[in-house]
């Protein structure tokens, strides 16, 4: 078995991958760590083209190399700020009225790609297999075609694939789809997506699509191509989750949390502070429920997590001033001398202590407007106490809606009906509590991160590259 190479936007550092990050970093190092390999990407750092035309800077972690790289000002500027985050994320999450297209900005993202490619060529051997991550890297490997790589190529998207419609509205969207043709397998979180990225070959690239008989396997022709689609649902280990927020629930964050609240239920949202995440609605949510029913005015506490992202991009400027904005202006109308209603945490915390003080609350609020999958509502689930267990309400535009079917799923545009789950939540008794979290804990196991990571690498490594 050959050696596998991730290629990721980002690359984490070893310390991160050794337990501090969740998801991506966690799942891919432990198939680095198996086979053996290479993690090349971006570093995260913004350098001089001196720096930048060195060569990737190499550190070795056991059998795995990780591999990274600096952006110039211009390039980061083009390729990360612009084409990826003003128009790719927006536009795929359903948001056009954000997205904005410069066509300086979408030939940089096409140069960046092809520039990676080419220092990665030189890492790669014959019996290599590439896996390739998310929205960033969409021409990636054309760009390894075009300079002579034949190995396996397999793309996975982190974030939802829009409807043909919405992606219509992104100028190049055809040369991207082309682009995409050019791998040999794509895995999409949800069927929903890769039903999407099919209607797309179909009705505007003349292509066509087979069932492949096994699972949600699919053989899709366009553009003189043939490429494999599947659906690989990422997850997390819940019961490694489960062991870390019992170990931490004795922590002194918690007992400052516990003493804080002072009897009161507890809300739990953390969120990357991002327009896709529904924070504003969420809090309009809260305060229905306040209005609503004023026998919870006093005794419920919203605690909101949401650490800064992408703070040079305008449109997250904005969703900081006004999520700031209705938190000041609800805690106005709420408040009392010994209460606060909702507490707005703009900072990052560690990933075991959130996962305490998902334990400790009673409910998990999860509502983004479109999300790939959100494994905020899995890690929610995994962390709570079996013998008292909280309740997960969770927006079915999460791609995790699928799945956790023991959730109280609701439509975020919807301020009255989240409120009024929120309320059948708190009141909730204690048989049904642990009858939902056995539902979703019984998805979570099923599906956990290593089942994402080696059902994805078993069908790559089943392919062979077609002439």
């Amino acid at each position: 078995m050959g050696r596998l190479i991730v290629v990721s936007n980002r690359v984490a550092t070893p310390t991160e991958t050794k337990g501090s990050a969740g998801g991506l970093a966690v799942g891919v190092f432990g198939a680095l760590k198996d086979a053996g390999g290479v993690w090349f990407g971006w570093s995260g750092d913004v350098v001089s083209e001196t720096v930048a035309n060195a060569g990737p800077v190499l550190e070795q972690e056991g059998s795995v190399t990780f591999a990274t790289v600096g952006l110039t000002r211009k390039d980061y500027d083009q390729y990360y700020r612009g084409f990826s985050n003003a128009t790719l994320w927006p536009v795929f999450h359903y948001r056009n009225d954000l997205a904005r297209y410069e066509r300086d900005e979408y030939a940089g993202y096409r140069r960046v790609n092809a520039w990676l490619a080419h220092k990665l060529t030189k890492l790669i051997e014959p019996d290599d297999v590439i896996w390739v991550h998310d929205y960033h890297l969409i021409p990636f490997a054309e760009a390894l075609r075009a300079e002579g790589v034949t190995n396996p190529i397999g793309f996975f998207l982190h974030i939802p694939f829009p409807a043909p419609q919405i992606l219509l509205n992104i100028p190049p969207h055809e040369e991207l789809v082309k682009s995409l043709c050019c791998y040999d397998l794509i895995g999409f979180q949800t069927r929903n997506d890769q039903v999407a990225f099919h209607d797309y070959l179909v009705r505007h690239a003349r292509g066509e699509v087979t069932d492949t008989g096994e699972g949600e396997g699919a053989v899709a022709s366009a553009f003189g191509r043939t490429l494999h689609t599947g659906v690989y649902r990422i997850g997390v280990f819940p019961d490694e989750i489960a062991e870390q927020a019992k170990r931490y629930e004795s922590r002194q964050h918690v007992l400052d949390l516990k003493q804080s609240l002072e009897g009161r239920k507890l809300i739990m949202s953390v969120d990357r502070l991002d327009y896709s995440k529904g924070l504003v609605e969420r809090f309009r949510a809260f305060e229905q429920l306040l209005e609503r029913a004023p026998e919870w005015r006093g005794n419920v506490t919203l605690v909101q997590i949401a650490p800064p992202t992408r703070s040079d991009v305008d449109t997250y400027q904005q969703i900081r001033q006004e999520l700031e904005g209705e938190a000041g202006r609800i805690n106005g109308r709420f408040s009392a001398l010994d209460y606060t209603p909702i507490r707005y945490l703009n900072q990052r915390y560690d990933r075991w202590k959130l996962m305490s003080l998902f334990r400790e609350s009673q409910i998990g609020f999860v509502t983004p407007l479109h999300d790939g999958m959100n494994l905020v509502a899995k890690e929610y689930v995994a962390a709570q106490n079996p013998d008292d267990p909280g309740v997960l309400v969770l927006s079915i535009f999460a791609g995790a809606a699928a799945e956790l079917s023991g959730a109280l799923l609701v439509n975020p545009h919807d301020a009255i009906g989240m409120s009024e789950a929120l309320q059948q939540a708190l009141a909730m008794p204690l048989a049904e509590r642990k009858a939902r979290y056995e539902t979703n804990m019984t998805a979570l196991r099923k599906n956990d991160l290593g089942v994402w990571r080696d059902s994805f690498l078993r069908d790559l490594r089943s392919l062979k590259r077609e002439a």
